[in-house]
């Protein structure tokens, strides 16, 4: 990839949003391969946005709670899950958020139930269903290939060390989630939510709109109420631009704090798996599950000292009062509206004791910006081939493999978009090439120390704040959409954490604001978004209807 490419363009950006035109699955796929109908044709009473749902906005305590006092089992709650899946995935508006639900579910719940009958409980999660994304490896009966159908009926032999952090919580992992195929890094004219195995996932609160990516179909299913919580990737706006969009809380962590092992990559200096869910309480709570050192990943290592198995401890709703917290404007200018949003934000803020620095100004966002794509490009050749070495046959065993099945299979894999961004990352060197060490360096060094730890240790700052990114675009075949307009960067480029809690909507869309700040302030972002959240309870849960009524809308 030429390091012209804007990054936050060709990884977030995309277009296609549409349940309405959804590409063919391979078979043995879970999701049905007819194309759901479009907005304009279809029946307009849309009968499952009344439809009632026991299990719609519960959290993750009310859940424990229901299934200690036996108002509920897991296999009860998974039961209503699945069907949920069943009846608005899979058929009425086909949000097509879920790949494929585990096989297994029902025996699993069943034996969470036994455990939890003889006292044994293994942890916050006992009995809880969570999706995952389907780039994160799970040993068990479903596929694990980043929604392409070239590693289609690959079968892990381990699980991910996440997955095994959510087995040994007590999780029950439901299903695997939608999402932009290979993390969206394959073509720089990509549909957000669409892969080859999975079709195109739209968005829960108007289906013809794009859910954002890579972790679409995580977001999507999450504030759907398809399941309690799901897990995305992120490598730079993957789990914050679909948590906004859809409505959800969504947490990045320090890179090191979530171990990648078991997890398709894109790049190790930017990649990290993180929680995505409909309250900042059910986030921490998942987020402490995932953390530990894992020998399989050397970033882990540093989060010794710095990782917590407890993140409720921190949550506090006075907790922005003493709090100093910069605005960095150069991501507003992109929407009115969203602007309006953010300074009612501010004064939320302001009313709740914490001291506004603004503006809180990054001045190295082009230094950083510019050589972002040179980094991601190599880091992918070099990662995605370590991963696909250890794959049996007949999968692929590198990027050239993946190249070559792609033209092969151009119908189905390449109906829309193509693949420019492995075709420019198969022509990168090794990790040792001057090119590659040089523009890390800059990168990191213009996002850490002369960036986000330069800005708030001048400004004695706790956090940063900014809008996470712009409404839920219409998705578009044709013309491919535009870019999110997301302020993901800083934090991804420095491999800091960053948190996205709903902040209002614009025209029924959701929209979030974004706290990021230094490596392993986890518990300081998660105080101050807790708070936020506490002050303003912002998010409403979608209807799923085909498309906005506008008719009566107020501009």
């Amino acid at each position: 990839m030429d390091s012209s490419f804007d990054r936050r363009d060709f990884l977030k950006v995309t277009g296609l949003g549409a349940a309405a035109l959804a590409a063919g699955t391979a078979a043995g796929c879970t999701v049905p391969d007819e194309a759901a109908p479009p907005a304009s044709s279809a029946n307009t009473s849309q009968p499952w946005t009344t439809e009632s749902f026991e299990l719609e906005e519960v959290s993750i305590a009310d859940l424990m709670d229901g299934m200690d006092s036996g108002k509920w089992t897991s296999t009860s709650l998974t039961g209503m899950y699945l069907d949920r899946i069943h009846k608005l995935d899979r058929q009425g508006p086909r949000l097509r958020a879920v790949i494929e639900t585990n096989p297994d579910a029902m025996e699993i719940a069943a034996k969470l139930d036994e455990e939890r009958e003889a006292g044994d409980l293994r942890g916050p999660l006992h009995g809880v269903p969570i999706l995952v994304k389907d780039n994160i490896d799970t040993a068990d009966k479903m596929v694990t290939a980043a929604g392409s159908l070239a590693l289609d009926g690959y079968h892990p032999a381990e699980d991910s060390f996440v997955a095994a952090r959510l087995r040994a919580a007590g999780a029950l992992i439901l299903g695997k989630a939608n999402l932009s195929e290979w993390a969206n890094y394959r073509s720089t004219r990509s549909s957000s939510g669409w892969s080859g195995r999975g079709g195109q996932c739209g968005n829960p609160y108007a289906m013809d709109r794009n859910p954002c990516g890579s972790s679409s179909g995580s977001g999507a299913a999450a504030s759907a109420n398809f399941c309690a919580a799901a897990i995305g990737t992120e490598t730079n706006g993957s789990v914050v631009c679909p948590s906004s969009i859809n409505g959800v809380v969504g947490i990045k962590p320090t890179v090191g704090l979530v171990s990648r092992s078991g997890i398709i990559p894109i790049a190790h200096s930017q990649d990290t798996a993180g929680p995505m869910a409909r309250t900042v309480h059910d986030a921490a709570v998942i987020l402490g599950a995932l953390t530990g050192v894992d020998p399989n990943d050397d970033a882990t290592a540093a989060s010794q000292g710095n990782a917590h198995t407890d993140y409720t401890q921190f949550l506090d709703p006075n907790g922005l009062k003493g709090a100093r917290i910069g605005v960095e404007r150069d991501f507003f200018g992109r929407d009115a509206r969203v602007d309006a949003l953010m300074e009612d934000a501010i004064k939320v803020m302001t009313d709740a004791g914490a001291t506004i620095v603004d503006p809180a100004k990054l001045d190295t966002l082009r230094d950083m910006n510019s050589v972002e794509g040179t980094v991601l490009s190599y880091e992918f050749k070099t990662d995605l081939n370590a991963y696909l070495s250890k794959l049996p046959e007949p999968f692929p065993h590198t990027l050239a493999d993946l190249i070559a099945f792609n033209d092969a299979h151009r119908s189905e894999e390449m109906p829309f978009f193509g693949q420019e961004i492995f075709l420019d990352a198969e022509k990168r060197g090794p990790l040792t090439d001057p090119e590659y060490v040089q523009a890390l360096a800059k990168m990191q060094t213009a996002a850490r120390a002369k960036g986000i730890d330069a800005l708030m240790e001048a400004n004695r700052l706790d956090a940063i704040v900014s809008p996470t990114t712009r409404p839920a675009w219409l998705t578009d075949l044709v013309n491919m959409g535009g870019s999110s307009g997301g302020s993901s960067g800083p934090a991804a480029m420095a491999g800091y954490p960053s948190i996205t809690v709903p902040n209002g909507h614009v025209m029924g869309l959701p929209v979030g604001i974004l706290f990021f700040g230094r490596a392993w302030s986890e518990p300081t972002l998660l105080k101050l978004a807790y708070a936020y959240e506490q002050a303003t309870h912002h998010r409403k849960a979608p209807k799923l209807p085909l498309s906005l009524d506008l008719r009566n809308a107020v501009l």
